[in-house]
């Protein structure tokens, strides 16, 4: 591994076989910001979910050009937007990929991805107000700041969030 800058990635369908990716992403620094670990049940509930999606969303495993290697994961999912269905992102990258720009890259990777589906005109992103390095992967790739909203995630807990919205026809 090098830590060279990171300008494209490669996104992979989540598999069976990704689980291990969930497990390493739930510890407290990695889930600071999405209400902390889940139980081992939890993750695998979850990965079921990611399996499941099919025409309501998909899950990828981001992975390094050339290398082959494993930096995260991102996918988008249907959101109910004041009223109307839209696509939310979510992502998480590995703590030793974090700050070469493989969360940006995965995103414009994943937009393409929704855009290409075709089923939403939005793709909406819900950080935390006080999660800066998500807040600045949404604007680096592309995202515009609609408002700062109540969210609940998880369910049952009240966060304040920046809805940061991509219009996926381009208008």
């Amino acid at each position: 591994m090098t830590n060279a800058p990171v300008h494209s990635v490669d996104l992979e369908l989540w598999g069976e076989g990704d689980f291990w990716l969930l497990e390493r992403n739930n510890t407290p620094e990695m889930t600071e910001h999405l209400g902390g670990p889940e139980t081992a049940e939890q993750l695998a509930a979850r990965h079921q979910r990611y399996l499941a999606l099919g025409e309501r969303g998909q899950i990828y495993r981001v992975v390094l050009p050339g290398t082959g290697e494993t930096a995260g994961s991102i996918g988008f999912w249907e959101h109910e937007s004041n009223g109307a269905m839209a696509w939310e992102a979510g992502w998480s990258v590995l703590p030793e990929f974090q700050g070469r720009g493989v969360a940006v890259a995965a995103a414009r990777a994943a937009v393409e991805a929704a855009r290409a589906i075709g089923t939403h005109r939005y793709l909406h992103a819900f950080p935390s107000v006080d999660h800066a390095a998500s807040n600045a992967v949404c604007r680096k790739a592309g995202f515009e700041l609609v408002e700062t909203i109540k969210f609940e995630y998880p369910k049952g807990s009240w966060i304040t969030s920046n809805d940061w919205r991509l219009d996926l026809l381009g208008e």
